[in-house]
């Protein structure tokens, strides 16, 4: 059954994140054959339109307001709500990152609609869209589908392959004017706490460091090792506890959920909370001077050893082979 599905094209910094590539993948399979729209809500937006038609979309619909500029869920919200009464779509696909979390529960309310939120998989089988998504922690998993109504999902980052980019592909840029009002919170400045680089809950390979690293300079080697790997730095809860590093880049249960090709646990015990953050990337890497740390228990590698002579030991070789590749 082939039906209209919207994307919503999440931006940082003025370039459109990976998973809206993603969510425009995932949005295929659920239009069976049918349209795919991105959605671009913001401010000067609508240069990124040409990429998300590269990236699949067959048109793109813009809703640009000053009052946009800075995330706001009450005016995303509004936004999103015009343009689904706008193009009364059978679907809809968010990105399963911060915005998503908190636009996809507000906008199913107002719709009365069902969400599957988390989405690491999406496919057709036997006539239904049928979504894959990680329970209790990540031990399991549960297949699930939309019997009525609008199909509305998040996608997790990282685990749904974006389609190939088409330089070639061309689609209609539509403008939406919308009014946007009675905001409750307006954004006057965002500062930046994290450190600048590769995007956390975006990034292919993330070093992690947990209360093992004694300090915040303790991070210092692990970020050297992420720097060589093009990759991002992680923290457990019991390091952000410990005011090591800033709770921005914690991995867990109550942070962030990450799915890298290549995850590296340095120091870190392997607390259940931590697991269900981390255990579904690729590949695992535990560095620990405990053998019987639970973390081994999930690592496809491991190695016993202080982290503060494994990790430069491991940067100097990944250095050689950068040099020789």
């Amino acid at each position: 059954m082939t039906r209209k599905v919207l994307v919503l094209g999440e931006t940082r910094d003025g370039s459109l994140r990976n998973v809206t590539f993603e969510a425009i993948a995932a949005g295929k399979t659920v239009a069976e054959g049918g349209e795919v729209v991105g959605v671009l809500i913001g401010q000067n937006v609508s240069a990124l339109s040409t990429e998300l038609v590269q990236y699949g979309a067959d048109r793109v619909v813009v809703v640009e307001d000053e009052k946009l500029n800075q995330y706001t869920s009450d005016g995303f919200a509004q936004a999103l709500l015009a343009v689904l009464e706008q193009e009364k779509p059978g679907g809809l696909v968010l990105g399963h990152t911060s915005l998503g979390k908190d636009l996809s529960p507000r906008i199913a309310a107002k719709l009365s609609s069902g969400l599957i939120s988390d989405a690491t998989a999406v496919e057709v089988a036997g006539g239904n869209v049928v979504f894959t998504r990680p329970i209790y922690s990540g031990k399991a998993f549960e297949k699930k589908i939309v019997t009525d109504g609008l199909i509305f999902a998040t996608v997790r980052p990282n685990n749904i392959a974006p389609l190939a980019k088409d330089e070639s592909r061309t689609g209609e840029v539509a403008s939406l004017s919308v009014e946007i009002k009675d905001l409750r919170a307006i954004i006057k400045e965002v500062v930046r706490k994290a450190s600048e680089g590769v995007d956390l809950s975006e990034a292919k390979v993330v070093i992690s460091g947990g209360r093992g690293v004694k300090s915040a300079e303790g991070f210092e080697p692990l970020k050297e090792l992420a720097n060589v790997l093009g990759g991002a730095v992680g923290a457990s809860r019991g390091a952000c506890d410990a005011d090591y590093c800033d709770y921005s880049l914690q991995i867990g249960q109550t942070g962030k959920v990450v799915t890298p090709d290549l995850y590296i646990a340095c120091g870190i015990s392997g607390a259940i909370q931590h697991l269900a953050g981390m255990s579904n990337s690729k590949v695992i890497v535990a560095i620990n001077k405990d053998p019987e740390a639970n973390i081994f228990k999930v690592a496809d590698y491991g190695i016993v050893g202080d982290l503060f002579e494994v990790v430069p030991l491991l940067t100097e070789e990944f250095k050689k082979l950068k040099v020789h590749s």
